[in-house]
């Protein structure tokens, strides 16, 4: 936590950042991004990027060969998430998020 905040002054937003995150906030990360970042994640830090232009490349390398349908599942889901948001005025989703 000290190095992001170190990176970026005065724009840490967390509950005891700089700026406060919101209570009771929707947060608008859909839960298939949340899965999509953990997989590409897992597959661009298994090459041990040493610099942010490694970094950078490793990430377009993985991404590259994906499945389309695959991204735009998790950008369809994005999208509609951020629709509900709306139409609830920034109110909870808790009944979008855990759909039974």
């Amino acid at each position: 936590m000290a190095i992001v905040r170190n990176t970026f002054p005065g724009h840490l937003i967390s509950r005891f950042g700089d700026v406060p995150w919101p209570p009771r906030s929707p947060d608008p990360s859909t839960c298939g991004f949340v899965f999509f970042w953990g997989y590409l994640k897992s597959r661009v830090y298994a090459q041990k990027p040493r610099t942010l232009n490694d970094l950078k490349e490793a990430i377009r390398q993985e991404i590259r060969p994906m499945d389309h349908p695959l991204l735009a599942r998790v950008m369809d889901d994005f999208k509609e998430r951020l629709e509900n948001c709306i139409h609830s005025d920034g109110r909870h989703l808790t009944d979008i998020i855990f759909k039974t």
